[in-house]
């Protein structure tokens, strides 16, 4: 466990390296807010908020998919807005 997060969480996923945006952070939704965390930094920033009842997130390139009970979030890396 780092910086409060289970990287086995469902809630968890990680930026690859020459997958596009974010390669080495870790992105996590916690309190309604999905996060990165950046390792080297070992700080997280806030990306977005106002995530009811996420049940996972996973990582293509530069975007991020949040799925929530009622919806899914799309999240771009690039332009760091939901899409």
């Amino acid at each position: 466990m780092m910086d409060g997060f289970d990287k086995s969480s469902p809630l968890v996923c990680e930026g690859i390296v020459g997958d596009g945006c974010g390669g080495g952070r870790w992105f996590y939704v916690q309190e309604e807010k999905l996060l990165a965390y950046d390792p080297a930094t070992q700080t997280s920033m806030v990306l977005c908020d106002g995530l009811v009842n996420a049940l996972r997130i996973s990582k293509k390139g530069c975007s991020i998919t949040i799925t929530c009970k009622d919806e899914n979030v799309e999240f771009n890396l690039s332009s760091l807005q939901k899409v």
